[in-house]
């Protein structure tokens, strides 16, 4: 019985871990058209991909506001902004936050993009990145390069948040600038 319980155990535990990698491969893949959606940002506008259209739109998905490896990509994405867009790309971040957390995280940190709320997890689901652990949603640290033709270009996974706009900045360069 004891052996029994164990077994139980570790496939439950096996099963969580695997719960991530899982999500992950439902969502879009490269050549795909970006799935559509409207959300609102930190200063309650509403936002879609659709807007970008003609540019790179760097779309990032993150855990939740306020945690110290979303408050590290968000600021290296505030710190890289001029580059990006010099580059032709605009940054979105996504996270199931509310649109008040938005806009409190976003007035700390001075982030000069738009933070969208996924409250619902709607897109994060759409996108295949929505996880969760122990029973408490998020969005897996994801980041998706938009063409400007709205194609999906590349996907970053397991994503460092200090490394991610680096890595971004570098496949742009490699890229036809999009016209501003």
């Amino acid at each position: 019985m004891r052996r029994l319980s164990l077994l139980l155990l570790l496939t439950l535990l096996c099963g969580l871990l695997a719960a991530p990698l899982l999500a992950a491969e439902a969502g879009p893949q490269v050549g795909d058209s970006a799935p559509s959606f409207r959300l609102q940002d930190q200063n309650g506008h509403w936002r879609s991909p659709a807007d970008y259209h003609g540019h790179w739109l760097v779309l990032y998905f993150y855990p939740k506001d306020f945690t110290p490896g979303c408050t590290t990509e968000v600021c290296t994405f505030r710190d890289d902004i001029a580059k990006l867009r010099q580059a032709g790309a605009d940054v979105v971040g996504v996270s199931l936050d509310n649109v008040k957390s938005h806009a409190e995280f976003a007035a700390k940190y001075h982030v000069p993009f738009p933070l969208l709320s996924d409250a619902d997890r709607k897109v994060a689901t759409t996108y295949g990145v929505l996880t969760s652990m122990a029973g408490v949603h998020y969005a897996a640290r994801t980041t998706f390069l938009v063409d400007p033709q709205g194609r999906i270009a590349k996907i970053y996974t397991k994503v460092d948040p200090q490394a991610n706009s680096g890595q971004v900045l570098a496949d742009l360069a490699k890229q036809p600038k999009a016209a501003r």
